[in-house]
C-alpha cells in the first residue's frame, strides 16, 4: 500500500510539473498556447478535451488551479481509487460534456479537473462506507462545498467557466457512483489495484 501511495504521488508531481511546464513553454513563446482550449461543438476544439487542464490563462489562473490540486490529488492517491485510471476518466469525462453542452468560448484551465475530484472524492467516500473514505469525503465536503456549490452557477463570475466546472463535477460524480464500491466489507473497488 505504501509503495502504492508513493509511486501515485510521483503521477502527481508529474502532472503538475507538466502542468507548469506547458505554462512557462506558453509564456517563453511568442505563439499563444491557450488557442488550443476547449471550444465547445467544434472539431478544432476537440482537442482540448486533453489539452484544456494544461493552458493557464495566466499566473492567477494556474496558482488558483494548483493548490486545490495538490491538496485533492493527493487524497486521491491516498485513497484506495487508482489515481492513474481515475485522473484521464475524469479529464475526459468532464471535456466531453462541457464540449457537448458548454458555452461557445475557449476554455482553458484545470478548474474542470478539480470540480470532477471534489465530486469524485465525495461521491466515491460515501459510496465506499469505508471509515478513511468517509472521514476525506467529509473533510473535501466542508473545504470544498461551499465551492463546489456556488462553482457551477452562471453568477460565479465574468470569464469564468462555471459550465466547465459544472461539467468536471457531473463526471466526476458519475465515475465515483459507478466505479465505487459500496459494500463496506468488499476489499477492492472497480478502480482498485492489486498490491503484491
Amino acid at each position: 500500500m505504501k509503495h502504492r501511495v508513493v509511486e501515485e504521488l510521483d503521477g502527481v508531481a508529474t502532472l503538475l510539473g507538466l502542468i507548469w511546464i506547458v505554462f512557462g513553454v506558453d509564456w517563453l513563446l511568442p505563439a499563444d498556447l491557450t488557442q488550443y482550449g476547449l471550444v465547445p461543438r467544434t472539431t478544432s476544439g476537440l482537442a482540448g478535451i486533453l489539452t484544456m487542464p494544461f493552458l493557464h490563462a495566466d499566473f492567477g489562473h494556474l496558482f488558483g488551479n494548483t493548490v486545490p490540486l495538490i491538496i485533492l490529488l493527493g487524497l486521491l492517491a491516498g485513497s484506495r481509487a487508482n489515481s492513474y485510471a481515475v485522473v484521464p476518466q475524469l479529464i475526459v469525462g468532464g471535456g466531453l460534456l462541457l464540449w457537448c453542452f458548454g458555452r461557445t468560448s475557449r476554455h482553458v484551465g484545470a478548474s474542470g479537473l478539480v470540480y470532477a475530484l471534489i465530486a469524485f472524492l465525495i461521491i466515491s467516500g460515501v459510496r465506499e462506507r469505508r471509515p478513511a473514505a468517509l472521514i476525506i469525503s467529509i473533510f473535501v465536503g466542508l473545504t470544498y462545498g461551499a465551492t463546489l456549490l456556488t462553482g457551477v452557477l452562471p453568477t460565479v463570475g465574468e470569464g469564468i467557466s462555471w459550465d466547465g466546472h459544472l461539467a468536471g463535477a457531473v463526471a466526476g460524480a458519475v465515475i465515483a457512483w459507478f466505479g465505487s464500491h459500496d459494500d463496506p466489507s468488499a476489499e477492492t473497488t472497480a478502480f482498485s489495484r492489486e498490491i503484491a
